[in-house]
């Protein structure tokens, strides 16, 4: 019987938005590089205890938000604590950026900032649709 529920949760959509958020982290981890001054010294680096904890919480919020598709409200609230860890994540990559001594190129900067970005749209067209099936789901309890 599990086949039956993990079907009903990739087909929805929220799920999908899920997916594609914890993509986009996991995709910043892999491509992310470290970022050098002038000197050579080591800015921002993946590895670094902060944003990989950052990065690797994010991601285990949204397998477990994942995985809690039939309490849509824990989901939401799962979704919101992500958002504002992304949030967090990018301040980290702004102000690091912002404090640099020095000349290093913005190509190198970019990718990093983009991505908490992107995964943050993610999480909050999940929590649209996941509102949307709540109050799908009100609109048919008020019917009975």
């Amino acid at each position: 019987m599990p086949s039956v529920s993990v079907k009903i949760m990739i087909q929805r959509i929220q799920t999908i938005y899920l997916i594609l958020s914890a993509l986009a982290l996991g995709a910043l981890y892999y491509w992310f590089p470290a970022i050098n001054d002038e000197s050579g010294l080591i800015i921002i680096e993946r590895n670094e205890p902060l944003i990989l904890g950052l990065l690797l919480g994010s991601v285990v919020l949204t397998f477990i938000s994942i995985l809690n598709f039939k309490k849509r409200k824990l989901q939401f609230v799962l979704n919101r604590l992500n958002i504002i860890l992304n949030f967090v994540l990018l301040g980290v990559f702004v102000y690091r950026s912002l404090t640099l001594s020095g000349e290093t190129l913005v190509s190198e900067k970019g990718i990093g900032v983009l991505l908490p970005i992107i995964s943050i749209v993610f999480l909050a067209m999940a929590n649209k649709a996941i509102k949307r099936d709540e109050d799908l789901v009100k609109s048919v309890d008020r019917l009975r």
